[in-house]
């Protein structure tokens, strides 16, 4: 299974880098390096891992500001590769999207453990940036929606729900996750909003949206796009 794995390690230290490739590449996996965080953004857009191992300390965009624009638009593992200890920093890495971190130096076999974890806890997902299915395009890196070969405009609501539902999507996203994400915690008993909005997303990249292809309802649980 491993030889269809892509890993991608963004690093600016060509020791670490050097390390960490034999060791995966010794077990299968296929790897992609990046040097700084403009460039790992890009490649896990062309590369499309299944896990991302991501420096705290890159020369250009500090790692913790990469691991959250990388959240916006994919759930693929991302392991932080870090010097630090301190509890503070792991705390808000692993509040920011991070799955687990490294604190470097460490052992190959450490490195494969936490990559097999991550990858069994999450599933084996890919980092692209763009869902296509029939004439329903959303590019999560542009935030556009294309319906039909036309942009579709939404408001900043409707593409939080969209958004969200895309990135997972195939799976089922319970009403409770999507309002606790989307509009806080405290948001727990207003689904009512969530039945407009999705009505309204329905009504723009559906052709019926009184029989959605797309967008769909899971009765007692929450909704699934596909």
């Amino acid at each position: 299974m491993s030889n269809d794995i892509r890993i991608l390690l963004i690093d600016d230290e060509q020791a670490i880098r050097n390390i960490v490739r034999m060791s995966l590449e010794a077990n299968g996996y296929k790897i992609c390096e990046a040097i700084d965080g403009k460039s790992g953004i890009e490649k896990v857009s062309e590369f499309h891992p299944h896990l991302v191992l991501l420096d705290l300390g890159l020369p250009d965009i500090n790692g913790l500001e990469v691991l959250k624009m990388l959240r916006k638009w994919t759930r693929v593992p991302i392991i932080i590769l870090t010097v630090t200890d301190e509890e503070q920093v792991k705390v808000q890495l692993l509040d920011a999207g991070a799955d687990d971190y490294l604190t470097k130096p460490f052992g190959a076999s450490e490195l494969l453990a936490r990559v097999r974890v991550a990858l069994r806890n999450i599933g084996l997902i890919e980092a692209t940036p763009v869902f296509k299915s029939d004439e329903l395009e959303v590019d999560l890196s542009q935030k556009k929606v294309i319906v039909a070969g036309k942009e579709v405009k939404l408001t900043a609501t409707e593409y939080e729900v969209l958004s969200r539902l895309v990135r997972d999507h195939g799976k089922v996203i319970s009403q409770m996750q999507l309002l606790k994400q989307i509009w806080g915690s405290n948001a727990e008993d207003q689904s009512h909003y969530l039945r407009i909005y999705v009505n309204q997303l329905r009504k723009k990249i559906e052709k019926n949206p009184s029989e959605p292809k797309h967008l769909l309802t899971e009765p007692g649980v929450g909704y699934r796009l596909i």
